[in-house]
């Protein structure tokens, strides 16, 4: 089974100049499924793109990403809720809730984030979650449904094992990516408390990129480095982390092709 990217941006608006060049390096590393994660309208034209040209290769989500909600969401809202069915759609994505530089529509978060896990669940479809400063605040909304009905990657998971043991009992998996591999990072000390089985593989990139490439533009070739360091932290094969990581994914993104 190939590697997987849960979650990357590796549309040409990052990579204006060598976009083609880029995608074709991740799949030349192995990482033959990649997941594009939508922020706004505005992210719709460069998903199509991608997945066009690389179909095979390429998957969507599409969904309002926290930062990007404002006093009046209902168009935006509205205009995303009618690509869901796009045949390159396969989940919902990224959302969420985000206080970690500005609480100034907390309120319409929080009403944006339910909306739109009302769409993974009348539509049985999986997300990608983006929960930052706001667990507490996060889980409250998410509690609101049974288990069972959500499938969930806690997307760049930065928070503690409370957290983590809460989502792993709901069936979600957590998120990891070049983060792991940075020193001291709290992830190294918190996933084998997790388990492999709870665990998938991404890259955000372009932001996040692993050790030796932090402080460069990141993309999904590099998903490698990262299943390198969970091989040492879980003392397993590469090989062993791949498999897993990618069945883990599978089972998440149902619609992903093998």
């Amino acid at each position: 089974m190939p590697f997987v990217d849960t979650h990357t941006h590796m549309y040409r608006e990052y990579y204006p100049e060598e976009f083609e060049a880029a995608v074709q390096r991740a799949i030349d590393a192995g990482v033959t499924r990649m997941i594009l994660a939508g922020v706004s309208s505005e992210t719709l034209p460069q998903l199509q793109e991608a997945t066009s040209l690389f179909p095979d290769n390429m998957f969507a989500l599409v969904g309002l990403h926290p930062e990007e909600v404002k006093a009046d969401n209902e168009a935006e809202l509205v205009l995303l809720e009618t690509h869901l069915n796009d045949h390159n759609v396969i989940g919902v994505g990224e959302i969420g809730l985000d206080y970690y530089w500005d609480r100034t529509f907390e309120k319409e978060q929080e009403e944006v984030f339910y909306r739109q896990l009302c769409w993974a669940r009348d539509r049985q479809m999986p997300l990608s979650l983006h929960i930052r400063s706001a667990y507490s605040e996060a889980l409250g909304i998410l509690q609101r449904f049974k288990p069972g009905e959500l499938k969930a990657v806690l997307h760049c998971f930065s928070g503690g094992v409370q957290e983590a043991e809460w989502a792993v009992k709901r069936g979600f998996v957590l998120g990891v990516g070049g983060v792991v591999t940075f020193k001291n990072s709290k992830l190294q000390e918190l996933l084998p408390k997790v388990g492999l089985e709870n665990i998938v593989l991404e890259t955000d990139a372009p932001y996040l990129a692993p050790v030796p490439h932090r402080g460069k533009p990141n993309e999904s070739s590099y998903i490698p480095l990262i299943a390198q360091k969970l091989a040492e932290i879980f003392q397993v094969p590469v090989a062993t982390v791949m498999e897993q990581t990618s069945e883990n994914a599978h089972r998440i993104f149902d619609k992903l092709p093998l």
